[in-house]
């Protein structure tokens, strides 16, 4: 597993995360590339079903990226997918998937740097877990 690179993938909220994460690409800061972004309209629109799906189609990891505390533009959807994630969590665990391999972050739009940081400490996280085999031994569709 000398190699493996985790496929991972960023569900950003438009306000804060995924401008931290536009930030930090123009700070020229470096973060790993096998992190896929989505930016969504707000992290609450994350739904348990988007997460799932990220782990069904072969994600080693997933984090859900979110204003800070009190910062939501939309009053209270961080706080509904801080929620969101600790129910999947439990759902990750339940199927045999560890829940180490679901995050929820928060930061500002002006937090760049730690934008990359959190994909980097993430992306080594997973590395250090191994590939999700649960979502890499699917069998082909006939």
């Amino acid at each position: 597993m000398k190699n493996f690179e985790p496929v991972i993938v960023a569900f950003c909220c438009n306000y804060c995360a995924y401008t931290a994460a536009d930030m930090a690409g123009s700070m020229k800061l470096s973060y790993p590339s096998n992190v896929k972004i989505v930016r969504v309209p707000c992290a609450g629109r994350v739904d348990v079903k988007h997460i799932l799906t990220a782990f069904e189609n072969g994600a080693d990891g997933v984090y859900v990226a979110g204003c800070l505390d009190g910062d939501c533009h939309f009053k209270n959807g961080n706080i509904k997918a801080s929620r969101r994630v600790e129910y999947v969590k439990g759902l990750l665990k339940e199927i045999g998937i560890k829940e180490q391999r679901l995050k929820m972050v928060k930061m500002s739009a002006g937090m760049g740097v730690r934008f990359a940081r959190t994909a980097t400490d993430i992306t080594d996280e997973i590395r250090k877990l191994g590939p999700n085999f649960k979502t890499s031994q699917k069998t082909p569709a006939p």
